[in-house]
């Protein structure tokens, strides 16, 4: 099954929308990974503060058919994503840090988030959305806060490839402009965490009209999802000292590079026309 790319790749993605005891178990799962690997039900199950049932629950909910399932194919994506880790990445930007030894520790995080991102993505489902949007009237991209900030960038990108687009990041336009729109759009909302109430609502309004949509999140099982024909999950590995900004921000337009590029391959030359004129038009 495709959860052998990066097990706890996909346990960070769906943390934050579990259960508190089963929480409990991905926290230990996720600090003691290789340790699992040779734990029993019920030594993992003590390890965590849990009881048995509940996590037997946890491996169901993540995806798996039970405890063995889960153990047998973490140690396989163990084994596959085996490489030296450095010391840095279990360290947090630390305020005592000169600059020289905050770059390298960026720098890793920047790695991290990318080889998480291309483990949790679906590559099938964004050759999918990039078809919906070529067969489209308009795509249109919403987002609240750095989200907005990331579907400008993503506007700006397909705008130079002649598509017709949109991003709105006010929550009033978001809703009268999802209330518009019908079976030949597209909406790709952007929430990281997916739930952000405002996304969401435009969300849910855009598919209420018939619109084809997709959210791009961190958490696959986000309220956001609810409303989403195509999920595209991005990854995320932050400190507290970074907030919502560089890890979320590189992840994003990672996955919406990916997109934009599969739109100027279905298309070369029609891309580097636009592109032409659209450069052009500013100089």
């Amino acid at each position: 099954m495709e959860n052998t790319k990066d097990v706890l790749a996909s346990i960070r993605s769906v943390r934050n929308s579990l259960t508190a005891s089963a929480q409990r178990v991905a926290d230990f799962i996720l600090e003691n990974p290789q340790q699992v690997t040779n734990l029993s039900t019920s030594e993992l199950a003590n390890s965590s503060g849990v009881g048995e049932a509940s996590l037997i629950r946890f491996c169901k909910k993540i995806g798996y058919s039970g405890f063995q399932e889960f153990k047998m194919l973490l140690a396989v994506s163990l084994a596959k994503n085996k490489t030296p880790q450095p010391a840095l990445l279990s360290n947090e930007i630390d305020l005592t840090d000169d600059m020289e030894l905050i770059g390298e520790k960026l720098q890793l995080v920047l790695q991290q988030v990318l080889s998480e991102t291309r483990a949790l993505l679906d590559f099938d489902i964004l050759h999918q959305v990039s078809d919906a949007i070529n067969h489209s009237s308009s795509t249109t991209f919403f987002g609240v806060g750095s989200s907005g900030v990331t579907a400008e960038e993503a506007k700006n990108k397909l705008m130079r490839i002649g598509y017709n687009v949109d991003a709105i990041a006010n929550n009033h336009f978001m809703y009268m402009k999802a209330s518009l729109l019908c079976a030949d759009d597209v909406v790709i909302a952007i929430s990281h965490s997916g739930e952000s109430p405002e996304t969401i609502k435009a969300l849910r309004i855009a598919k209420e009209m018939g619109a084809f949509t997709v959210a791009l999140t961190h958490n696959s099982r986000s309220t956001i999802c609810n409303y989403a024909d195509k999920v595209l999950v991005n990854g995320n590995r932050e400190n507290w000292l970074q907030g919502d900004s560089i890890g979320t921000k590189v992840a994003q337009i990672f996955v919406l590079d990916l997109l934009y590029t599969e739109l100027v391959r279905s298309d070369l030359e029609g891309a580097r026309s636009s592109k032409l004129k659209t450069t052009q038009s500013i100089m």
